[in-house]
């Protein structure tokens, strides 16, 4: 028997109706907001990624799909959103034109890494990019917008804040930095000596235990910020003060990729063991210039749908539409007809064999329909149909006109 691959898995009943239902949610709330849809391919040049998530990442050193396809391109499956986003922002020269540029966009990531719960080789994320606005504000709508999202799942929360500066002290503070991990640098792992080449900021995000023992000393980015960076930091929490939005200081929170600056934070839940981040984001003013467009200030954000999955409170699913059936074989014909005409305005189920009433009852309740249609060879003489209110328990037999 052929199974799916390790960590590529099946999305089917009542796990599809989390999912479409996230998807409504979180697109209704990005909509509210003043974003658009946006549609990228799964499929991008490597050298996208390795320009822009970065190669100090594991993405790009240990998780890409990436293989030559038969035009000898290097090509891949995309990992994440944003860095596809951005070519499109560039390749429709948007960045030429100036102005506001607001896109959300859901679709499959891939990375090859180790399956385990809510993480997977192909997953799903919902995520949210603003272009043109160098504005704290914009960083605390993109926060403000997660949180709705949330809110609106019946999903509790944690939010982590952190600055990582701009190119005016995030130069000093990497030098520092760099200088506390060479002096430790025998007991630091292999990842972090690295990263200390590639992007040194990225030792703080190391997951091995004790390297987190040694970074509790580190020198702290958040100190050494200059005037402009540690003015937006402090309104931003100011206006996240003002709109009642809870949050707590990290100082060790960089993010996984290369391209933010300024303004990152993370959303976090106690609920779903270790691997506790359920959404993420931040400013990324540099990464337009990175891929040749013009300088663009841009912020944004993304929530791995596959960890909310469990999370996602569920709201009471009321009973709709119509559930046909027929009596006798005679009455199939009919059947048929009155529901392709009852869908122009309604939802309707139907029953392609003859059964009794009770095995019909059945079938109504796993489609949950709202009324219980019944058809026999007594309602074809009298040019009728049985129609049973299934929550009002009422029931009445009409002409088939009037139904």
């Amino acid at each position: 028997m052929i199974k799916s691959l390790r960590g590529m898995n099946d999305i089917l009943s009542e796990d599809y109706e989390r999912f479409t239902y996230f998807i409504n949610t979180a697109t209704h709330v990005a909509q509210k907001y003043g974003f658009h849809f946006i549609e990228t391919p799964l499929l991008e040049e490597t050298a996208l990624f390795k320009r822009s998530v970065g190669a100090s990442s594991d993405i790009v050193g240990k998780e890409m799909y990436q293989f030559i396809d038969k035009g000898k391109n290097d090509v891949c499956l995309r990992p994440e959103g944003t860095a596809g986003v951005v070519r499109a922002f560039i390749q429709k020269k948007l960045d030429k034109a100036g102005g506001v540029h607001r896109f959300f966009y859901h679709g499959s990531m891939f990375r090859y890494e180790r399956p385990q719960k809510g993480r997977l080789r192909q997953f799903h994320q919902f995520g949210v990019e603003s272009f043109g606005i160098d504005s704290v504000y914009e960083d605390a709508n993109m926060i403000m917008m997660v949180a709705d999202i949330l809110v609106a799942c019946g999903i509790g929360y944690r939010l982590q804040l952190n600055s990582l500066g701009d190119a005016n002290c995030m130069p000093a503070y990497r030098e520092s930095l760099v200088h506390f991990v060479t002096q430790c640098k025998d007991e630091v792992c292999e990842d972090c000596i690295r990263r200390l080449d590639l992007n040194p900021i990225r030792v703080l995000d190391c997951k091995n235990e004790k390297c987190q023992s040694l970074y509790v000393n580190a020198p702290k980015l958040i100190n050494n910020l200059c005037q402009a960076c540690e003015n937006d930091f402090t309104k931003l929490k100011q206006i996240l003060d003002t709109n009642n939005i809870n949050y707590e200081i990290d100082t060790n929170l960089v993010r996984g990729l290369d391209y933010y600056s300024k303004t990152a934070f993370e959303f976090v839940s106690d609920n779903i063991g270790s691997q506790s981040a359920i959404a993420g984001g931040g400013r990324y003013d540099r990464l337009v210039e990175f891929l040749d467009g013009r300088p663009t200030p841009a912020v944004g954000f993304a929530m791995g749908i596959e960890r909310l999955m469990e999370l996602i409170q569920m709201p009471e699913v009321k009973k709709e539409g119509y559930y046909i059936g027929a009596l006798d074989e005679d009455a199939i014909d009919l059947v048929v007809q009155l529901a392709q005409k009852k869908r122009k305005t309604d939802k309707v189920n139907i029953e392609y064999k003859a059964k009794n009433f009770k095995n019909h009852m059945k079938a109504v309740d796993k489609v949950n329909a709202k009324y219980f249609c019944i058809i026999g060879s007594n309602e074809i003489q009298s040019g009728t149909i049985i129609v049973k209110d299934i929550e009002n328990k009422t029931e009445e037999k009409i002409t088939i006109q009037e139904f």
